[in-house]
């Protein structure tokens, strides 16, 4: 059973892996894209809306993951309704593991590599987050910080 759990768990991760690069990738692209573009108000509000926007898309490639494991869930018969397996794979996703829900001694296995998957995809949420930020303040350094040649 536990080689059964490790591939089940491996190729759910690959699928969210899959998944979030696509958001991830899209949002950047997104910001890069229209980053020339003026937008309302000053550069500063401009570029955190849509630094905003592209972390809202992020976070919506990281609920669809949670909303997956938890189907995963519901499918594997470990809890009765969609809600409940939502808000156990969310504990897990996000490394919480509050332990107040647990899963059956069969697919337990599952619950450490959801984690596992949430810590590794959070990961690339922020570090696309962060790329983000550092083109957007890539051509706005203070002339005081600049060396003089």
């Amino acid at each position: 059973m536990i080689l059964i759990n490790l591939a089940i768990g491996l190729l759910t991760m690959m699928m969210c892996l899959a998944l979030q690069v696509m958001f991830s990738l899209w949002s950047v692209r997104y910001v890069v894209r229209h980053s020339d573009e003026p937008g309302f108000g000053s550069a500063l509000l401009t570029g955190t809306r849509r630094l905003l926007m592209a972390m809202v898309v992020m976070m919506l490639g990281n609920f669809l993951q949670i909303m997956l494991w938890g189907a995963l869930f519901l499918w594997f018969g470990e809890f009765a309704d969609f809600h409940q397996a939502v808000y156990h794979s969310g504990v897990n996703f996000t490394s919480l593991g509050y332990g107040d829900v647990v899963m059956s001694t069969d697919r337990k296995l599952l619950g450490p590599l959801e984690a596992l998957n949430g810590i590794l995809m959070l990961g690339l949420t922020s570090a696309s987050l962060l790329g983000i930020v550092q083109h957007l303040t890539k051509g706005h350094r203070h002339p005081a910080n600049t060396v003089a040649k």
